[in-house]
């Protein structure tokens, strides 16, 4: 049987300390971490960029199925994400938890497991944070704080007409994997000897469960001298994202639901869920890619950038934001993606 330490036995404090104490700085820019009142961080010349991300057991994620190691790096890794989508590179983290008696000692090691790893893949560091009681589950806060050069921060609000838009990676695969994940909650509710059927569709499930910021393109873009134009990351679906810079940027678009990059899994999923496809890419979310806009005159050079596809191009306001379908079709876009609020 599984060890289980009471939070109580080690304190706020203790808990603290037997979580962070083995913490090695990795950036110039930590003075001082985790062991005084405030962390420290000296910037110098750069521009500072801060994400704030809530997740709350229940709305954001259920442990039922997410394993709390891969909780613990998809905490990390969606607080990165919105700092790549500025064109900048995360630093530091403050981690917050708020857990209820349910929890113990061993179930935040598997936590903070997952934390460090991401934190030591994209070479950030942990600088401080809280716990404290919840009568309600699970609680995590996670503050992202990184830097950018001032004259490469991209924000929502620049695309131009006839600016290409551009997407990473492909779409929909997160959106699939949570369905996949669902279903077998639902079957494992009715069974007492369950085993998940996941053979074959590892990859969406890894997207829902452990997905990764887009560093490499970053650095990609970067490396060729692409400077985007406007940009943000996918977590709430293209359709509501592409809404986000239109509105940001005054602008139109037109994307091509042809152009739309998807995954043979993906496609599989949907046609398993008697799902359309396209709503799961426009609207599934959680996929974490960026979506970003380019003057036309870079086409072929970011083009040939691995992990990019041109999906559409900007418009002029007044000729609105379309999804053109495969037979021609002009389609409103509408943001169908997930409203936390809406409930």
């Amino acid at each position: 049987m599984k060890q289980r330490t009471e939070i109580a036995t080690l304190g706020e404090f203790g808990l603290i300390s037997h979580l962070t104490d083995a913490l090695e700085i990795k950036n110039k820019s930590t003075l001082v971490g985790i062991g005084d009142d405030a962390a420290v961080l000296d910037y110098a010349e750069k521009q500072i960029l801060v994400s704030t991300d809530l997740l709350l057991e229940g709305v954001h994620f259920d442990l039922t199925y997410v394993p709390l190691a891969h909780l613990g790096y998809k905490s990390a890794v969606v607080n990165f994400s919105d700092i790549y989508a500025m064109n900048g590179t995360p630093k530091q983290i403050t981690v917050s938890i708020g857990l209820s008696k349910r929890f113990c000692v061993e179930d935040l090691e598997e936590f903070y497991a997952g934390l460090k790893q991401a934190c030591t893949a994209y070479g950030v560091d942990i600088i401080g944070g809280d716990t404290s009681s919840s009568l309600t589950g699970l609680t995590i806060s996670i503050t992202c704080i990184g830097e950018a050069d001032k004259d490469k921060i991209v924000y929502r609000s620049g695309a131009n007409d006839t600016d290409l838009v551009c997407v990473s990676g492909d779409l929909g695969a997160a959106y699939m994997g949570l369905q996949l994940l669902e279903r077998e909650k639902q079957v494992f509710r009715g069974e007492k000897d369950f085993t998940p059927d996941f053979s074959g569709k590892e990859y969406l499930l890894e997207r829902q469960l452990k997905p990764e910021a887009r560093k490499d393109i970053i650095e990609a873009l970067a490396a060729e001298g692409i400077l985007p134009t406007s940009m943000m990351d996918i977590s709430d679906g293209l359709s509501s994202e592409m809404l986000h810079l239109c509105k940001k940027g005054n602008v139109g678009c037109r994307i091509y639901e042809e152009r739309i990059p998807i995954d043979y899994q993906t496609a599989l999923m949907a046609e398993q869920f008697n799902m359309s496809l396209t709503t799961a890419a426009m609207n599934g979310g959680e996929d974490y890619e960026l979506l970003f806009t380019v003057p036309l005159v870079q086409h072929d050079k970011v083009s040939a950038i691995k992990g990019i596809k041109v999906i559409g191009h900007i418009a002029k306001p007044e000729l609105g934001a379309y999804l053109i379908a495969r037979d021609g079709t002009e389609v409103p876009m509408v943001a169908q993606g997930w409203n936390q609020l809406s409930e």
